[in-house]
C-alpha cells in the first residue's frame, strides 16, 4: 500500500483537496461557537474529514441560528 501511494501521488493531493477545506470549516465553527475542547480535538485528530463533517452537521450547531 505505501509502495501504492508513493508512485501515485496524485491520490494524497485529492485527499489533501478534499479534508482541508472541510477541516477549515469545522475549525473556523468551533471558533465561533467558542468550543475550545472541539477546536483542539479538531485540529489534532485527522479522521479525513469524517470527525469534522461531524461537528459542522451535528455537533456544532449554533445555538444562536436555531432560534
Amino acid at each position: 500500500m505505501e509502495q501504492y501511494l508513493i508512485n501515485n501521488d496524485w491520490i494524497l493531493w485529492l485527499i489533501l483537496v478534499w479534508i482541508l477545506p472541510w477541516k477549515g470549516m469545522a475549525l473556523w465553527r468551533a471558533a465561533e461557537n467558542k468550543n475550545k475542547k472541539w477546536f483542539i480535538v479538531l485540529f489534532l485528530v485527522n479522521t479525513l474529514a469524517v470527525l469534522d463533517l461531524l461537528y459542522i452537521f451535528y455537533f456544532g450547531k449554533n445555538k444562536q441560528h436555531e432560534k
